[in-house]
């Protein structure tokens, strides 16, 4: 844009002009004058903060659907008016304001020439809030058992014998220790062990830390029975923290069963609800896990006690059964004995009968024996004669004596008959072998 361009209408400036704060303090009578009423607002706490015994606070709108600020302002409430509202709605709502909480707010609008537009708070309604917080609790069980979670944890069973502890609370928290003593002083004498994951257990932290200590446990679960999630020191302030869908959904879903004392008796929170056993204080966690492993042995001896019965009756049972079959068996050995004494006086007279008869057999057949021996013998020695007379002729028959009587003779050489000639050489002298004598020769 060119000098020539700027349009040459402009009014000049009055004589006298007003300072900043004049026209601050213009704006600020407009203001009493058009908005000299309190107005009742609900808005959200973006912070909250107190200084010298006053409380500031950063008010927003946000849209429903995308959660954006369509509004912003700041607040603050004076020392005076203060010191009476804080202690009314805390223990009004069991919580003190914080950011991300819904109030109904009592508000008068101030402006100020040094520090400009703020509203400022008169009264705090706490009954509006904890119908918000009822609400939001409301809403948050019913998304858990649309989603069919809200009782997931408590289908698990606490371990009979839990004694490997994950415990999610603050280190320094009282009611963490308590827990700790109440354990190792119970008076069976069970030996716990407890690990300690530390996490805030008060105010905008407590969703997020929690959330992360389950992790990490979830990370090791097979190393532990039950988690146990406490918090001490007696106040029920700022518990909102434990009533958010992501911690519910946390726990209603994870594997080990989950065990509540977050130390409250105004009434439960989500994470009550969803965990699979809730008790009011950490000592009344640790006075469960006690009683839990006591009922286990009073089980133990119980079984005990019934199988010592048991085995009682039933070692009784059997004595009066051998004492039965002693009885039985004496009788029946009695009674066999005598059955088989008869039975051998019986087989006694029958062999001294057979023994007589065949004895008698015996001795007819030796008789028939002895008579028949005389004949039987000469016919057996005429026999044997008649085939020694016939061995004899034939012996005869082959004699050489008689051969030779014939005319036949027999040549020797060297003590040995000649069968062959072959064997013979020119010079040898034999012998020939006649009937009577012998006459020598010389092979030519």
């Amino acid at each position: 844009m060119y000098f020539d361009d700027i349009p040459h209408n402009i009014p000049s400036p009055p004589a006298s002009p007003l300072t900043l704060s004049q026209l601050n303090g213009l704006v600020r009578e407009v203001i009493e004058l058009s908005m000299p009423d309190d107005y009742w607002v609900v808005v959200e706490l973006a912070s909250v903060r107190e200084s010298h015994g006053h409380c500031y606070m950063e008010l927003v709108e946000k849209d429903d659907r995308t959660n954006t600020p369509v509004a912003q302002a700041r607040a603050c409430c004076w020392r005076n008016v203060w010191m009476r509202l804080e202690p009314k709605f805390t223990s009004a709502t069991g919580q003190s304001l914080h950011a991300g909480l819904k109030v109904l707010l009592r508000l008068r609008a101030n402006f100020h020439e040094a520090y400009g537009f703020s509203w400022v708070i008169t009264d705090i309604d706490p009954s509006y809030t904890m119908g918000d917080m009822a609400r939001r609790r409301q809403e948050i069980l019913r998304l858990l058992r649309e989603q069919g979670v809200i009782d997931m944890n408590k289908t698990l069973t606490v371990p009979s014998f839990a004694l490997r502890i994950a415990v999610i609370s603050s280190a320094t928290a009282a009611g963490y220790g308590d827990f700790c003593n109440q354990l190792a002083a119970n008076e069976y004498g069970f030996k716990f062990r407890t690990q300690l994951f530390p996490a805030v257990m008060q105010g905008e932290q407590v969703q997020d830390s929690v959330i992360s200590a389950l992790e990490t446990i979830n990370g090791q679960v097979d190393s532990f029975d039950v988690v146990v999630i406490i918090r001490g020191g007696g106040s029920t302030a700022d518990l909102s923290g434990f009533d958010t869908l992501s911690l519910a959904e946390n726990v209603a879903n994870f594997p080990l069963p989950v065990i509540t004392g977050i130390g409250h008796d105004r009434d439960q929170s989500v994470l009550d609800i969803v965990a699979c056993v809730s008790q009011k204080t950490p000592t009344a966690v640790a006075a469960f896990l006690i009683d839990n492993l006591a009922a286990t042995l009073e089980r133990i001896d119980g079984c005990s006690r019934r199988l010592t019965q048991c085995v009682s009756r039933r070692v009784q049972q059997e004595h009066f059964a051998v004492q039965r079959l002693e009885q039985r068996l004496s009788s029946a050995i009695v009674l066999r004995v005598t059955r088989e004494t008869n039975r051998l006086a019986q087989c006694s007279v029958r062999l001294s009968h057979a023994v007589s008869a065949r004895l008698t057999c015996e001795r007819n057949r030796i008789t028939s024996a002895a008579d028949r021996l005389p004949l039987l013998v000469s016919v057996a020695l005429e026999r044997e004669r008649h085939r020694l007379a016939m061995l004899e002729q034939r012996v005869e028959g082959v004699n050489p004596v008689n051969i030779l009587r014939r005319g036949y003779s027999v040549t020797m050489f060297e003590g040995k008959a000649v069968t062959d000639s072959a064997l013979l050489s020119v010079g040898d002298e034999v012998t020939i072998m006649l009937a009577s004598g012998k006459v020598g020769a010389v092979v030519k």
